[in-house]
């Protein structure tokens, strides 16, 4: 006997319904046409894999969000993938031509084993574009021009954009002589942005002052573009890894501030966003209202190693469904334009229908119930016949 707990699904998974579903896939392809036309390539990785393979380069987090279970065919643990960039990693690692660059795109469901305290989802749809085999800023900021794109397309707006380098905070760290447990510590310190914890930390550890006043110089290191020239001074002697980043930073600044002078820029350098998983400039997409970004992204360079091709890589991501929800656009699938036909055989009526479906219109075909109607299926036209011959009236 059904119950209404046949009703309920597992907690943080949801089902799509015919009018979001259309409206997700008339945004997808969009999305994916557009990647096509910066030279983006799709790829459609497995939804599950081999746990190995789906945690490459990742850190803990990603490990806490995957599902796994036991292969009954090899023996194996397996998972749901949480994230597609290892496994687009993978493809990249078996299809890349020597010496060139790769851009490849994706976009399907993943799946959480945990929902974020902003975000009870947790079946996302991912969608989003990598770019392999150069680790020069013109690759960085061909991504975020792409992420920002993505971002207008789909009608999103009011976009801020963030951006951060956490191998300056990796360097720092390196420099302080931390173990893996103490330099955790000091993560999720800098991550609650907290001077009074960070200062008995690095005080407790024993780290020389000089180094832990540049660790404690990234709480204030947050703002406009001034941030950079400002950490020059505040960083001068942290050596070259940390110049050079802020180089990268720097660049990459100009260049988006000059193609997109009315989008807000905020550079964070305590924003370590992805820092077990990304190496360089992490960059991140915001809207007014919403808790947590809309896009984000990062470089992860030699990603690929462990499938024995290791190279730079940088690329972002995007929930499709949220997307979807902030758009300002909306193009249902069917209005007054779809056509009724009638549930009788004639020859030349099925190829009218035949004809009108090739040219992309919705011809929807009675199945013969009395409570079918023209208005009913939301269709605005009706194959009908004139002299004997059947047209749309």
């Amino acid at each position: 006997m059904l119950t209404q707990d046949r009703w309920l699904l597992p907690e943080g998974i949801e089902e799509i319904f015919p009018g979001e579903a259309e409206k997700l896939d008339r945004l997808v392809r969009r999305l994916l046409d557009r990647f096509a036309t910066w030279g983006y390539r799709l790829v459609m990785p497995p939804m599950v894999d081999f746990l190995d393979s789906l945690l490459v380069g990742t850190g803990h987090e990603l490990d806490l969000q995957t599902l796994k279970l036991t292969d009954p065919v090899s023996g194996r643990l397996i998972g749901l993938r949480a994230d597609m960039t290892p496994q687009v990693a993978r493809i990249d690692a078996r299809t890349a031509i020597e010496g060139l660059p790769s851009r490849l795109c994706y976009f399907g469901s993943v799946v959480h084993a945990l929902s974020g305290h902003l975000e009870k989802s947790r079946n996302p749809i991912q969608v989003g574009a990598e770019l392999y085999g150069h680790g020069g800023v013109s690759a960085s900021v061909e991504v975020i021009r792409l992420m920002l794109e993505t971002l207008s397309i789909a009608g999103v707006t009011g976009v801020h954009l963030d951006l951060g380098h956490v191998g300056i905070y990796r360097a720092l760290a390196r420099e302080a002589v931390l173990t893996e447990p103490q330099e955790s510590t000091l993560f999720d310190i800098l991550q609650r942005k907290d001077a009074t914890d960070l200062a008995a930390f690095l005080d407790g550890v024993g780290v020389p002052k000089p180094i832990a006043g540049m660790i404690s110089a990234l709480l204030d290191l947050n703002g406009s573009t001034r941030v950079i020239p400002e950490a020059r001074v505040l960083l001068n002697g942290a050596g070259s890894v940390v110049g050079e980043a802020l180089d990268q930073l720097s660049a990459i600044v100009q260049d988006v501030v000059e193609r997109y002078p009315d989008v807000p820029l905020n550079v964070d350098l305590a924003e370590l966003r992805g820092y077990e998983y990304h190496t360089g400039i992490v960059f991140a997409a915001f809207v007014p209202g919403q808790g947590r970004e809309v896009a984000r992204g990062g470089r992860y360079d030699d990603i690929g190693r462990v499938f024995g091709f290791a190279r730079p890589a940088v690329g972002f991501s995007a929930d499709l469904k949220m997307l979807a929800g902030l758009s300002s656009w909306s193009e249902p699938v069917r209005d007054d334009d779809a056509i009724f036909a009638p549930g009788v055989i004639d020859a030349e009526l099925d190829r009218l229908i035949a004809e009108l479906r090739g040219q992309g219109n919705i011809v929807i075909q009675s199945l013969g119930g009395e409570a079918e109607s023209a208005e009913r299926l939301g269709c605005g036209k009706v194959l009908g016949k004139q002299d004997g011959h059947w047209r749309v009236v």
